[in-house]
């Protein structure tokens, strides 16, 4: 008989703390009682410590066997992490990656990587969510998305910088606010309808950038923001890549701000876990990598 804890016994042990006794245990995990009941003992005897102590007809974690458990959950997760990779490689190919990308993205930067995977990957399906704040960090969280770009921090996640994008408050030559002549705060701007992207996440319905002026229209797409914007409907800070030619044929024109008249988002990207990842995604993560590259030489060639 083997002297050294299991990690089979130590999934045991949890089960029977997460779920506050060893019948409620046994049922969860498909084990007898008993099992369970002798696993744990064993485990106590090997250490010499006692982990769990009585509680009516239930039982709680002593002080050592919180801290013992604590660090048994790290190698549970690891095996279950080791698991994960296993099957991956097992499976070979992805049939389908999914991916949420923030409509802040320069979307001919999207392209050229989608594009660059097609070609090595034709046979892969690709789901793309087009999100907008807290709405991908959404779908990440709730394992609907195997790579995310975002411009928010996701806590528990090392993300990639991927680029800056530079939002700038414009509005149509022809806009009352043009009109005014001078330089303009914040009392000129609130006396007029601000466009702003409603948040697609269903939990948090953020409004990030609203100056809480009365009038204002929120869109779900940040071309129709671009669009309204552009007949003088409005006025919005928008990403310069969504409105270069807009800007370059002057159709939109940059308002003279006081103080804040361009803001900058670091947009970075993020996978659930890098080992975990099928080759599709570690292929895809590259693509958007490489597109990102040429579009900055191009930007200062």
């Amino acid at each position: 008989m083997s002297s050294r804890v299991t990690l089979a016994q130590w999934q045991m042990l949890a089960a029977v703390v997460d779920h506050g006794s060893f019948a409620r245990a046994a049922e969860a995990v498909h084990k007898s009682p008993s099992t369970l009941n002798h696993a744990v003992h064993r485990l106590e005897a090997l250490l010499g410590v006692q982990v769990l102590e009585p509680v009516g007809r239930n039982v709680r974690l002593t002080q050592a066997g919180e801290l013992l458990l604590r660090r048994a959950r790290q190698l549970i997760a690891n095996a279950r992490a080791l698991e994960d990779v296993a099957d991956a490689l097992s499976a070979g190919m992805e049939s389908e990656i999914a991916i949420a990308v923030d409509q802040l993205f320069p979307p001919e930067v999207l392209a050229r990587a989608l594009e660059a995977f097609s070609s090595a990957y034709p046979q892969v399906r690709v789901q793309l969510h087009e999100t907008t704040l807290a709405g991908g960090r959404e779908l990440f969280d709730n394992k609907q998305a195997d790579l995310l770009i975002s411009g928010l921090t996701l806590d528990g996640y090392l993300g990639v910088s991927l680029l800056r994008e530079t939002f700038m408050a414009v509005a149509a030559p022809g806009h009352p606010l043009h009109a005014l002549g001078r330089p303009l705060d914040l009392r000129d701007l609130v006396q007029h309808r601000q466009l702003v992207v409603r948040d697609s996440s269903r939990s948090t319905g953020m409004d990030a950038g609203w100056l809480k002026a009365e009038a204002r229209w929120t869109v779900s797409h940040l071309a129709t923001s671009v669009d309204l914007v552009e007949r003088g409907l409005g006025f919005a800070w928008l990403p310069r890549a969504r409105m270069s030619d807009a800007l370059a044929q002057g159709r939109l024109l940059p308002l003279p701000l006081v103080n804040g008249s361009e803001r900058e988002v670091l947009l970075m990207l993020y996978l659930p876990d890098d080992d975990r990842a099928g080759p599709a995604v570690r292929a895809m993560k590259e693509e958007l990598h490489a597109a990102v590259g040429l579009e900055t030489i191009e930007n200062h060639a």
